[in-house]
């Protein structure tokens, strides 16, 4: 008899599990959303445990230093979180299709250089252009790599690596190694990040918004649950008509867009330009996703996952020097949580697949 091939998806967890099935065999054989429940579960308890620990974490360092839990702190915490979540949701979906970007600090390092640079020879210039403008770098950033890594079949570490360095290169060029300082930005542009809307600070309400959106196109639209099922099998995405060429695409441009977003806001945040802006904060933005539970195997992560795993990773970086812990400490604490997260994330993946293995019938 032919064979069919199915994909189940479930919106309420942002998990697609796609699979060939024969129909003699009937649903008694093969449990409709086996595998997707058991990820729902792993994925709810990975979350409720992370949950735990910030609220054990949070109770220790607010015993250490009686200031952790102040309102001043914790929007202090939120804010300096809010750039790192937003890039969470990119990286996000890169890693839900098994990809990787290194190359998002050089694309914020550039966006944030061209803005800044603008801004300062047109100080009249509206903060909603250099927003767009700083967007569109990015943009053009993420669809370069799409291209080298969907159509030409470049792997995705290779590529961005390869971007990384030529976006940090752009950067010093086009700055000519000189800053761009606070007295040359106009006060809109900076209080694009130090400002606030009905006293909420303007950074954790453009998290807030990205968060929104991108929960109801993950969750709820064809093409989030396509980005899931060529993450879960990108044969089989293709085999049932997915274009996983264009769903790749798709998400280093969207990465490209949050980076390039996240460059203005983080000059705006500073008020300051240089050509070394977020060296190295790939890995922190990786991290986070890590720590929230997205599978670095592709297929698997939840928004609410990503969220507390920036929260997780904000407090470590607020609180660790609110206790006076050593630099060299902090990046050794920061290290063992991520590397306990991942260990956790692959333990619970094998279980996953160890319950599927035992209730599938051959």
């Amino acid at each position: 008899m032919q064979s069919q091939v199915n994909m189940n998806t479930d919106d309420s967890t942002g998990g697609a599990n796609i699979r060939p099935q024969n129909p003699e065999n009937g649903s008694n054989k093969h449990p409709a959303g086996l595998v997707s429940k058991l990820t729902r579960n792993s994925e709810a308890f990975q979350e409720l445990g992370l949950l735990i620990f910030i609220i054990v974490l949070s109770a220790i360092f607010q015993i250490r230093n009686p200031n952790f839990l102040s309102i001043a702190n914790i929007k202090d915490l939120l804010a300096n979180t809010a750039i790192l979540s937003i890039l969470a949701v990119g990286m996000m979906m890169v890693i839900i299709t098994r990809g990787i970007d290194l190359s998002i600090g050089s694309t914020m390092a550039l966006s944030g250089m061209v803005t800044s640079l603008t801004v300062s020879a047109h100080p009249e210039i509206s903060p909603l252009l250099s927003l767009a403008q700083g967007m569109a770098i990015g943009l053009a950033a993420g669809l370069v790599i799409g291209v080298l890594v969907a159509y030409f079949k470049i792997l995705p570490i290779i590529a961005t690596l390869g971007l990384m360095n030529i976006l940090r290169g752009m950067t010093y060029l086009i700055s000519k190694g000189k800053w761009v300082s606070a007295y040359q930005m106009s006060a809109g542009f900076k209080n694009l990040s130090t400002g606030t809307t009905l006293g909420i600070s303007n950074l954790i309400l453009f998290a807030v918004i990205i968060y929104i959106l991108y929960a109801y196109f993950i969750n709820q639209t064809k093409t989030g649950r396509h980005i899931y099922a060529v993450g879960s099998s990108p044969d089989t995405a293709e085999l049932i008509g997915i274009k996983r060429k264009r769903i790749v695409l798709l998400v280093y441009a969207l990465m490209g867009l949050l980076a390039g977003l996240a460059g203005v806001l983080w000059v705006s945040k500073f008020a300051s330009a240089q050509g070394d802006t977020a060296m190295g904060y790939e890995l922190n933005v990786i991290a986070a996703t890590v720590l929230g539970g997205v599978s670095v195997s592709g297929g698997r992560g939840r928004v609410s996952g990503i969220l507390l795993g920036s929260i997780l990773f904000g407090i470590l970086a607020n609180a660790l020097p609110l206790i006076n812990i050593s630099p060299f400490w902090q990046q050794f604490i920061q290290g063992l949580v991520i590397l306990a997260a991942i260990i956790s994330n692959v333990l619970l993946q094998r279980r996953n697949d160890k319950l599927a293995l035992k209730k599938r019938v051959i």
